[in-house]
């Protein structure tokens, strides 16, 4: 007797994983939590005590910038207001420009030392925070005005908390360094 045939493509059989996927996902996601030496070099601490506490790996952070200053241009686009508009533009406009030319892994070029990068951050966020005021559209724009506010809030806040390393070992001072292990990891 003939053993019946099933359908391979049925909801209850399993989907076959496609090969080296898994294990190529399971790397991205490894190496972007990674906070070993392979991560790059750590930064020095700003002031002697930023970050507070290193638990934001630095990829993560990046990703982060990329998302906020894309949030930050694509809510003054969809502003009716020009002066948002011409806000979110020059927000977002700004933090990306910065990420793509800063001495860390998700970027084009290493032109910027990664302790400007973090001095940026704080600067791109107080910034974020005032533009609405100072530039009057809190009221006209609403939801831009409270996305720009938001998304220099959690800038701020990640940077306090992120760990900092830069790839080629360009530092304010000037300085070749290395550093074994991550501080607080």
């Amino acid at each position: 007797m003939a053993e019946p045939q099933t359908d391979t493509l049925s909801p209850a059989a399993p989907i076959p994983p496609l090969p080296g996927r898994e294990g190529a996902v399971r790397r991205a996601v490894r190496r972007t939590l990674d906070t070993s030496a392979r991560a790059g070099i750590l930064s020095r601490p700003l002031f002697g005590a930023l970050p507070l506490r290193r638990w934001i790996p630095q990829d993560v952070h990046s990703l982060l910038d990329y998302k906020g200053g894309t949030a930050s241009a694509l809510a003054g686009l969809l502003s009716g207001d020009p002066v948002a508009r011409s806000a979110g533009l020059a927000l977002g406009g700004s933090v990306i420009g910065l990420s793509l030319v800063t001495d860390y892994r998700l970027s084009l070029t290493k032109l910027v030392p990664i302790e400007a990068h973090e001095i940026g951050d704080y600067v791109y966020g107080v910034a974020a925070i005032a533009a609405p005021f100072v530039l009057g559209y809190a009221r006209r724009s609403p939801v831009a005005a409270a996305i720009h506010v938001l998304v220099g809030l959690s800038t701020i806040v990640a940077s306090l908390v992120t760990d900092y390393r830069c790839q080629t070992g360009m530092h304010l001072g000037g300085e070749l360094a290395t550093d074994p292990e991550a501080i607080g990891g």
